[in-house]
């Protein structure tokens, strides 16, 4: 059964790939190397022993996704990576974020609608709830007004998804409102690779304790949570991987309710940045350079995951804790600057 994967050389879609093929899928991966090497795809290989079918292009290009799936008319299911996802980019360069995460998610529902079935899993974020009236987060808390235009473009992908499904039942679609995905393949073959300055926490991290940042900014320490800086719901990209097939089994067996779900995919446990960056310090045995700063415009105070739906109904949990992650990330790190 082949499976095409959007973004797939990207830090969630590699991972993603990895658990398709272990699972016996043929996989076809569309990216346009923007924010990833191709270089992965020797990582992927060396995990599973498989190739993978690769084509690298700019889904934004119409023509060319159009003549994609004339080429791969035989695709079962499509799980969609492809976006840009810095948060803080998104504000200064809101209409590439609108382009690049809108349209192509657009071209990709206008080939599967004209398919005879089609199964799609959405690459969503838990950034649609904003901050939330209640902890942990279910699936039914209202959909805040977006902090940001990336998370506006998740809001509107998934509204864009629903509205499709509505017209089109041979359309089965699954939105995966991600919490915080770290850690690193256990094999440290593949892992997050951030060009340039990371935006997210753990590879700052990963990449101060190596040298590579001088210090680690912790941006306030004057929120209401056990000892001022935020918390988040902090999940291991493996266990995020297998979620996504899970989900697309769930489609391809017919086991979805309707034919527009929505599940959170988190662990359930909200963890400080303080308790992070001292769960990293235990499991590398190194001391980090951070300094408190002042808060960060648009960040929330506390986000976590109620995962008893996706428990539940995908059968699916979160097995990895946080220090399994950061000992992971830390050893991709390691291999990668050696």
């Amino acid at each position: 059964m082949k499976i095409l994967v959007t973004g797939g050389l990207g830090f969630i879609g590699s991972h993603t790939v990895v658990e398709l093929q272990n699972k016996g899928y043929e996989v076809v991966i569309i990216d346009n190397c923007s924010n990833s090497s191709p270089d992965v795809i020797k990582g992927i290989h060396a995990i599973t022993g498989k190739d993978v079918t690769f084509e690298q292009f700019d889904l934004r290009e119409k023509d060319k996704v159009q003549e994609f799936f004339k080429r791969h008319h035989d695709i079962e299911g499509v799980i969609h990576f492809a976006a840009s996802k810095a948060v803080g980019e998104s504000v200064e360069k809101p209409l590439l974020y609108y382009e690049n995460n809108l349209s192509t998610l657009v071209f990709m529902l206008q080939q599967l609608t004209e398919k005879a079935s089609a199964n799609f899993i959405f690459s969503s974020s838990c950034t649609v709830y904003g901050q939330a009236d209640e902890l942990p987060i279910t699936e039914d808390a209202p959909v805040k007004a977006a902090e940001s235009p990336y998370g506006n473009t998740k809001q509107i992908g998934e509204e864009i998804i629903r509205d499709t499904c509505k017209v089109h039942p041979a359309l089965k679609a699954i939105s995966l409102r991600y919490f915080n995905p770290i850690g690193a393949h256990p094999t440290a073959e593949i892992g997050e690779l951030p060009i340039g300055v990371p935006q997210n926490l753990v590879p700052f991290i990963t990449q101060t304790a190596i040298g590579l940042r001088e210090q680690l900014s912790v941006f306030g320490d004057d929120y209401p949570t056990v000892d001022g800086t935020c918390i988040r719901d902090y999940i291991h990209v493996v266990d995020l991987a297998k979620a996504h097939v899970v989900a697309l089994q769930r489609l391809l067996e017919d086991n979805n309710k309707s034919n527009y779900e929505v599940f959170n995919v988190g662990t359930g446990t909200g963890s400080s940045v303080l308790e992070v960056i001292h769960s990293f310090e235990k499991a590398s045995d190194k001391k980090l350079n951070y300094k408190i700063v002042e808060r960060r415009e648009g960040d929330i105070t506390a986000a976590y995951a109620d995962t008893t739906k996706a428990n539940n109904e995908l059968g699916w949990k979160a097995k990895s804790s946080l220090d399994d992650s950061l000992s992971s990330a830390w050893k991709w790190e390691q291999k990668v600057r050696s």
